[in-house]
C-alpha cells in the first residue's frame, strides 16, 4: 500500500461538516462590508518581495523571518503574501483606481502565509477579512472604521470585547520619540534580544512589539509614544475620540498599542477577546498615511483592518456562540430499479432548478441502506419509488421527523403537492 500523503505542518483542512462556520461568518462580513460602502478586491497569492520590504518594513519581522519565498523557473525569488494590504495598495496605483473617485472602499478575503510558529489561532497558511479605505484623511473615517469593526463583532455576538486605541502619530513625532526611545533602551542593551540589538538601531518602536517575555518586560517602563504627539496628530487622535464618544463606541486607550508592521501611523486600534488566552486580538487596524508614497505612488491618506478568520471562529467556539446549522436536505428519493432511478433522478433535477436540496441514491445502495443514508443526512421527507409506485403514478411521502406519511401524485403534479406538503409541515413548527 502506498504511503498516506499528510497536510504540511502549519495547514489545516477545512472540511464540509465546519464549511458551512465559514461561510456564515464570511457571509456576515460581506454584508457589513456592503452597508458601510465596501467592494471587494481580490489580489495575487504572490506579489514581489520589493512590495513587501517597502510596505510591511524591512526590519519587521514578518520580512526579515516568516515570509515564505520560492523560487521561479527562471530564477525570481518570490513571496507568499504575509499579509493583504500592500498587495491591495499595489494594485489600487497599478490600475489608477484614484482615478474612480475618492475615497475608495476595498475589502478583501485572503489566504496569507508566514513562517512561524503554529500557535492557537494562527496557523502558517491562515485566512484573513480586511477593510481598507483610501483617499481619506478625516478623522471621521478613523471612526467609521472602527465602527465598522464594532458592527461585525455586535452582528457576530461576541461577549467580553474590549476595543482600545492609540496613535502612533507621524513622522514629525515620531522623530522625537525614537530619540528617547533609543536613549532608554541604550540603557537596557545588555538584555535585550539579539534581534532588538538591531531594531534599536533602525527602528527602536519595534522592540515595543518584540514577542521575547524579557523584552516585554523591559518595554513596559519605557516611553509612551503618546505623550511625544505634535499638535496635529493630537488633535486628529482627539477628534477620533470625540466621534466614536458619539457613536457610543467604548474604548480604551492603550498607549502600548504600536501594531507589527511598519507602515501604520496616526490611529491605531485592537479589537481584543477577553478570557480566551494569550492570542486574544481579534481584529487589528489603523491608519498608514505613508504607504501609497512608500510604494511610487503620490501621497495619499489610508487606513484599514484585518480580521483573523481561525482566531475569531476561535473565540465564537470558545464563547459558546452558536453557529445556525445549514438548511437540511428536503426530500431523500430511494428508487429500485432502473424506471424508478430515471423517475428520482428527473425529481431531483426539478426540486434543485426551484432551489431546494434534494437527494437520491448514486451509488447502488439497498433500500435498508438507502433509508439509514436519509436519516443520515437529516432528509426532512423521503420518497421510496418502485415498480407499483411509477405504473400507479402515487407514492407515500414521509415526514422522518413525525413519521407521518401522505400519498402525493407523481408527475407533473409531483412539485405542486411536495411544495404543499413542505410549506404546511414548515408553519406547523414555525
Amino acid at each position: 500500500m502506498a504511503q498516506l500523503i499528510k497536510k504540511i505542518k502549519g495547514t489545516e483542512d477545512i472540511l464540509p461538516r465546519d464549511s458551512y462556520k465559514w461561510q456564515f461568518v464570511e457571509k456576515v462580513l460581506a454584508d457589513e462590508a456592503r452597508v458601510f460602502g465596501f467592494k471587494e478586491i481580490r489580489t495575487p497569492v504572490f506579489e514581489q518581495t520589493a512590495l513587501f520590504v517597502r510596505g510591511v518594513g524591512e526590519g519587521t519581522d514578518v520580512v526579515q523571518k516568516e515570509m515564505y519565498t520560492f523560487e521561479t523557473k527562471g530564477g525570481e525569488s518570490l513571496p507568499l503574501r504575509p499579509e493583504g494590504t500592500a498587495g491591495s495598495a499595489r494594485a489600487l496605483l497599478e490600475h489608477a483606481l484614484v482615478n474612480e473617485g475618492l475615497p475608495i472602499k476595498a475589502n478583501y478575503f485572503t489566504t496569507c502565509y508566514r513562517y512561524e510558529k503554529p500557535q492557537a489561532g494562527r496557523q502558517r497558511e491562515f485566512h484573513q477579512f480586511g477593510m481598507e479605505v483610501y483617499g481619506a484623511n478625516s478623522p471621521l473615517s478613523d471612526a467609521e472604521l472602527i465602527c465598522a469593526g464594532a458592527s461585525i463583532f455586535e452582528r457576530l455576538q461576541l461577549k467580553n470585547l474590549r476595543l482600545e486605541i492609540n496613535s502612533i502619530g507621524c513622522p514629525k513625532c515620531r522623530a522625537e520619540y525614537h530619540r528617547a526611545l533609543k536613549e532608554y533602551f541604550e540603557s537596557k542593551k545588555e538584555n535585550l534580544c539579539g534581534t532588538c540589538h538591531s531594531r534599536l538601531e533602525k527602528n527602536p518602536m519595534r522592540i515595543l512589539d518584540c514577542k521575547s517575555p524579557i523584552c516585554k518586560e523591559i518595554a513596559k517602563d519605557a516611553p509612551k509614544i503618546i505623550d511625544f504627539l505634535c499638535e496635529d496628530c493630537e488633535s486628529h487622535f482627539s477628534a477620533v475620540k470625540t466621534y466614536l464618544d458619539a457613536a457610543e463606541v467604548k474604548y480604551t486607550v492603550n498607549p502600548s498599542i504600536v501594531r507589527g508592521l511598519d507602515y501604520y501611523t496616526n490611529t491605531v486600534f485592537e479589537f481584543i477577546a477577553e478570557g480566551i488566552g494569550a492570542q486574544s486580538t481579534v481584529c487589528g487596524g489603523g491608519r498608514y498615511n505613508g504607504l501609497i508614497e512608500e510604494l511610487g505612488g503620490n501621497p495619499l491618506p489610508a487606513l484599514g483592518f484585518a480580521i483573523g478568520l481561525e482566531r475569531l471562529l476561535m473565540v465564537m467556539e470558545a464563547q459558546g456562540i452558536e453557529i445556525p446549522a445549514p438548511d437540511k436536505p428536503v426530500l431523500y428519493i430511494a428508487a429500485l430499479g432502473k424506471e424508478a432511478e430515471i423517475n428520482a433522478f428527473k425529481t431531483v433535477k426539478t426540486l434543485r432548478e426551484a432551489g431546494l436540496e434534494a437527494h437520491f441514491d448514486i451509488v447502488g445502495r439497498g433500500l435498508k441502506a438507502q433509508m439509514k443514508y436519509a436519516d443520515k443526512i437529516g432528509a426532512k421527507f423521503t420518497l421510496v419509488l418502485g415498480d407499483n409506485e411509477i405504473a400507479e403514478q402515487k407514492a407515500q411521502l414521509k415526514n422522518m421527523e413525525t413519521s407521518e406519511k401522505t400519498e402525493i401524485r407523481l408527475g407533473e403534479n409531483f412539485m405542486q403537492d411536495f411544495m404543499a406538503i413542505l410549506l404546511a409541515s414548515e408553519n406547523k413548527f414555525n
